[in-house]
């Protein structure tokens, strides 16, 4: 038997790094037997170093980017950068840095790496560094389809980019039985209101002041958000938007949860209200349609590959408060189609967003760029 393919996972830390429990999820998975997964941080300190530690990984505090300028010594800095690396002899780098930068492909190039993919999560382009980025990367796992047409459809990049969508844990995601009412009680709400939730950082991308203004327009309607204020400007202006609306009593400020399938069990409708900006791939959708909710995002980048308009879910226009209402008003109004819905978004995530298919792509992913290169390094 072959000896295991060394990757190396890069990411800026566990503190900050949302995306890090999505990362592990693949690392946790895959067939050891052929790929030997290490673990890099700029810093660490966050909860998930103790599970990557747990699960016997190596650990690596220690930078693997570097500031690009100044330019005349950039290749000089690269080179010094990767000599921590070299000991390892890593086959293949794997970032879960999002930003633009595009010293690491240099990097992991002289440290001996055979290749360098980096995850393109959000929808920030429009930059000479994400071309550079781009060029310089083996292969791109892009988490939505526009990615790949808007972004990667060119002469220099064609052929780079593959569509690789987030994946649920279906075991920990299904639909629940159990009929806790602990937000009706918590809140004092009366059990037969419906109950609405979004599950996203407070941040601007996420949409909420429109789903506020959708609330605002439905008669007795609870909504409840979860999500960590990120952005302490933009949760002060929600906390004021729902106040002049009159709505600040149905409007529940959550923070964020620990247990989201039980927070997710006890919601009727989950709304995804994302901006025309669009995203990646929302784990948060996903998720909610694992577990059976009917769910109302917007027609956008990200949510339009997941959702079937009208079977597993509704698309609405963006930033469009009345058009969203609208649409959970139908949901709201008809429960049995409700009920259709939900478990149809079950079935979509099944067939298509599962984590096991997240793992088997990039698995594919990682022995392709290595079976096209053979022993040479040709970047």
């Amino acid at each position: 038997m072959s000896e295991p393919i060394r990757i190396l996972y890069t990411i800026p830390n566990f503190i900050t790094a949302g995306s890090g429990g999505a990362m592990l999820n693949i690392i946790k998975r895959l067939d050891r037997d052929r790929f030997e997964p290490a673990v890099a941080v700029l810093k660490l300190g966050g909860k998930l170093d103790y599970e990557v530690r747990r699960m016997g990984l190596e650990l690596i505090e220690t930078p693997f980017t570097i500031p690009p300028k100044p330019y005349g010594s950039l290749f000089f800095r690269s080179r010094q950068a990767a000599e921590v690396f070299k000991p390892y002899k890593f086959d293949l780098w794997h970032s879960f840095h999002y930003g633009e930068d595009y010293t690491e492909p240099l990097i992991a190039h002289f440290a001996g790496a055979r290749g360098w993919v980096y995850t393109k999560k959000n929808m920030n382009w429009h930059s000479r560094a994400w071309l550079l980025r781009s060029m310089l990367a083996k292969r791109i796992a892009a988490q939505n389809s526009d990615m790949i047409k808007d972004f990667f459809d060119t002469p220099m990049l064609k052929g780079k980019a593959r569509l690789i969508p987030r994946g649920v844990d279906l075991d920990k995601f299904q639909p629940s039985n159990e009929t806790d009412a602990s937000l009706h009680s918590r809140f004092g709400i009366a059990d037969e209101i419906v109950l609405i939730g979004c599950v996203a950082h407070l941040v601007p991308v996420k949409g909420h002041p429109t789903l506020i203004d959708a609330v605002s327009r439905l008669e007795g309607v609870h909504l409840f958000l979860a999500g960590r204020p990120m952005d302490a400007e933009y949760t002060g202006k929600l906390h004021e938007q729902a106040m002049a609306l009159q709505v600040s009593e149905r409007v529940h400020f959550l923070d964020g949860v620990e247990d989201v399938p039980a927070f997710l069990a006890q919601l009727d409708i989950v709304a995804m209200p994302t901006t025309r900006q669009g995203e990646g791939c929302p784990v948060a959708l996903l998720e909610a349609m694992a577990c059976g909710k009917a769910c109302v995002a917007t027609d956008v980048p990200g949510s339009r590959d997941i959702i079937e308009d009208g079977v597993s879910g509704l698309l609405v226009e963006p930033e469009n408060a009345i058009d969203l209402a609208s649409a959970i008003q139908r949901l709201i109004n008809d429960r049995q189609f409700r009920e259709r819905m939900g478990k149809a978004a079950r079935i979509r995530i099944e067939e298509h967003f599962s984590i096991e298919k997240e793992v088997a792509a990039h698995e594919k992913l990682y022995e392709e760029i290595l079976a096209r290169k053979g022993k040479n390094h040709d970047w």
